[in-house]
């Protein structure tokens, strides 16, 4: 990096910077005369070259990138800094030197315009206010537009970490996240839920006779016939290994009972080899049927489910219980 001449000696003009878009005051050449041009080397970090006074920086020639230090980490973001543009005009409006670094895309040019004459232009010139307003705007949008992107992409990633990746079902962790509120909600509105609990027969001989990526092939199908059968407003979980869950809102005991038999049902036809028509009986399921009292936490539910899954068990399974 060098200071290779002043802008007044130099060969550039202010007619393609955008900070001067539109300014005829002549008086601006002979202002921004004495402010420095440097010369910074391609890769080369851009320091402030004025101690703890704020500058903007314009591009004469060249690009600059732009890298955002936090906890004493950069990270570099994707926007550039291109001729005729400008950076470092927040740091004078708020009296604050950067902390964000700047790097030379290419060898670049630079106009350095110190905070005390960066006030006189926006004071004395008509038109600098103006675009430097224009400038922030567009900025601001642009970083809305990029802070959206990253919600999006964020609650993307968070559903994501939610949806079990063998079924496709939602898992324990939305279940432990969502049940609470839904009960509070059925507890406010006096209304019904209900809640099953699933568990594929003995699924254990079943992997170890056919395998477990057949294994998980029946867990893929057990998961079709849930969400096959179910409402739109109800809900299919894996509660873990080859534990299922059905959450039934604005259903009471003799809703939840009629959709628990449905299922076993359609389980039992359920086809899991496709090319040897052996259909799903060899992992039946034992369903358990409870249904939200009065003082019932999540907890409560899931225990009562709990226990009445394991009564269709003892009974003698491919069954439901209540």
């Amino acid at each position: 990096m060098e200071e290779i001449t002043t802008f007044g000696e130099s060969e550039y003009t202010i007619g393609k910077l955008h900070l001067f878009d539109g300014v005829t005051d002549a008086g601006v050449d002979a202002m921004l005369a004495p402010c420095t041009v440097l010369r910074i080397a391609a890769e080369a970090e851009l320091p402030n070259m004025h101690g703890t006074e704020a500058c903007v920086y314009v591009v004469l020639r060249g690009a600059l990138s732009n890298f955002l230090v936090a906890d004493n980490t950069q990270q570099r973001r994707t926007d550039k800094i291109l001729a005729g543009e400008s950076i470092g005009e927040l740091s004078v409006l708020d009296e604050a030197v950067p902390s964000n670094t700047m790097t030379a895309v290419e060898e670049t040019d630079l106009l350095v315009i110190p905070s005390r004459l960066m006030w006189k232009l926006i004071d004395e010139v008509d038109g600098i206010a103006r675009n430097l307003l224009r400038q922030l705007s567009f900025r601001l949008r642009a970083a809305n537009a990029q802070l959206r992107r990253r919600e999006k992409v964020g609650e993307f990633y968070r559903q994501l970490s939610l949806i079990d990746g063998l079924t496709s079902l939602y898992n324990r962790a939305w279940m432990n996240d969502r049940l609470p509120t839904l009960i509070e909600e059925a507890h406010a509105a006096s209304r019904p839920l209900s809640l099953i609990m699933i568990d594929l027969d003995y699924f254990k001989k079943f992997n170890d006779e056919y395998g477990h990526l057949v294994g998980d092939n029946a867990l893929r199908v057990a998961a079709g016939v849930l969400s096959a059968a179910l409402r739109p407003s109800d809900f299919a979980v894996r509660y873990g290994g080859e534990e299922l869950t059905v959450i039934l809102p604005d259903s009471d005991a003799i809703a939840g009972k009629m959709v628990a038999q449905r299922l076993c049902e359609r389980m039992r036809k359920a086809i899991v080899f496709e090319d040897m028509h052996l259909p799903l009986p060899h992992v039946t399921a034992s369903f358990g049927v409870a249904t939200l009292d009065a003082h019932y936490r999540a907890e409560d539910l899931i225990t009562r489910a709990d226990a009445a899954m394991y009564r269709a068990k003892e009974a003698g399974r491919n069954q439901i219980s209540f």
